[in-house]
């Protein structure tokens, strides 16, 4: 589906399950639904999450050969793939082992050359040329602390780009792995994205080793790694961060690295943190997902890996600290029971967006539905991701 000039979809970690029996369930319940509601006869387009388990299902013909055809019957394409949850998404804690395998890790390289894998084939079968697969931004920040992991990661994602080279090659279908920035990981901020991809990823040796592993010369390498290696910009991430929404972008161009997507989504913000509201957030602090905690107070940043962490500090109490938390809530939400959402830095992003368009693929992502306070959840699955759809039409058009 398109809108302000990229495809438009949603991502489909909102819907439990982790067996390529349990994805394709829900898929099957849920995409004709909505399709219907957002796009109507024009093809509709899928952010689909793929477990580890789930992807090494789809190596299988008959696996892929029926999900292949519901998709053809029913008007859908795979637009781009979440992979960034490799193991259990739902129903038991996630927190910062949603990270792990990292980019440290041989497994965590072997999964994504998977989906890249499975990704191209879609690609072809609906006549398209460009995809994307989004992923951990590194590693969550206490597992990268040494150069050594540092090179590991380097490495690691060099020999990806590599596998796309090769994907590209054959297929002349060109897939963009989107590095994820997010609140106390490896890259926290679109600054340190910044300055990986221009002292690592970027950097003359990095182009050597591709060329390396790829049998290219060192200039198309140079270029190759700018082709295969970008950024999934988070809306809710950056706006927890503090990041003002232009300057991303303009950060992000102007060192020539690719917007692979932009996810649409919304986190909570608390202007001045007091003992209501603070009793209010504790309905948010839920056992399976990490909430992390950006508090601005006097000019400085202070991080909170959890939500529980920053309500069991004391610095709030004093009154004069601003909170902004990462737990995705519906875009349509402004305001909610104490505080508001960041959905004013969602609009600046896709204001930018339809003024030109800064990403060729946008996808809502708000995969907290089943742990939202129950009076934020009192419309039926399909139709809240809908409204999110539309919500995100209308301010596009």
């Amino acid at each position: 589906m398109k809108a302000g000039g990229s495809d438009l979809t949603y991502c489909t970690n909102i819907h439990p399950g982790e067996t390529w029996d349990e994805i394709s369930g829900n898929l099957r319940r849920y995409l004709p639904s909505i399709k219907r509601r957002v796009s109507g006869d024009e093809p509709f387009g899928i952010g689909l999450r793929l477990s580890a388990v789930a992807a090494q299902a789809l190596r299988q013909p008959e696996a892929m050969q029926q999900f292949s055809s519901f998709m053809a019957d029913e008007g859908l394409y795979v637009a781009t793939i979440n992979g960034f949850p490799y193991g259990p998404f739902h129903g038991a804690r996630v927190k910062e082992g949603v990270y792990l395998p990292d980019w440290r890790d041989a497994a965590r390289l072997d999964y994504s050359n998977l989906l890249a894998d499975l990704l191209v084939q879609w690609l072809v079968q609906a006549g398209r040329s460009v995809g994307s697969i989004s992923t951990v931004p590194g590693a969550f920040k206490p597992n990268a602390a040494t150069e050594a992991d540092v090179e590991r990661i380097v490495e690691m994602l060099i020999r990806h780009a590599a596998h796309l080279v090769a994907i590209e090659r054959a297929t002349g279908c060109r897939i963009v792995l989107a590095l994820e920035p997010e609140p106390c990981c490896f890259l926290e901020t679109i600054e340190e994205a910044v300055s990986f991809f221009r002292g690592h990823l970027h950097s003359s040796a990095a182009a050597a080793r591709l060329a390396e592993l790829a049998g290219l010369d060192r200039d198309a390498a140079g270029r190759a790694l700018r082709d295969h290696l970008g950024v999934c910009l988070d809306l809710c991430h950056a706006a927890v961060e503090f990041e003002a929404a232009a300057d991303c972008i303009d950060a992000l161009e102007s060192e020539g690295i690719a917007i692979a997507k932009i996810q649409v989504t919304a986190g909570l913000r608390v202007d001045r943190v007091s003992a209501a509201s603070a009793e209010a957030l504790r309905a948010f602090d839920d056992a399976v997902y990490l909430h992390q905690v950006v508090e601005r107070r006097d000019g400085a940043l202070v991080r909170y890996s959890d939500l529980g962490e920053a309500l069991a500090s004391t610095g709030w109490r004093d009154g004069g600290s601003e909170w902004r938390i990462h737990f995705h809530v519906p875009v349509f939400i402004d305001r909610l029971e104490g505080f508001t959402s960041t959905q004013a830095f969602v609009r600046e992003v896709l204001q930018l967006q339809r003024q030109r368009p800064r990403s060729a693929q946008l996808e809502v992502e708000t995969y907290t539905w089943s742990v939202l306070p129950a009076q934020y959840r009192d419309l039926p699955l399909e139709e809240a991701i809908a409204r999110e759809l539309t919500w995100v039409q209308g301010e596009l058009s």
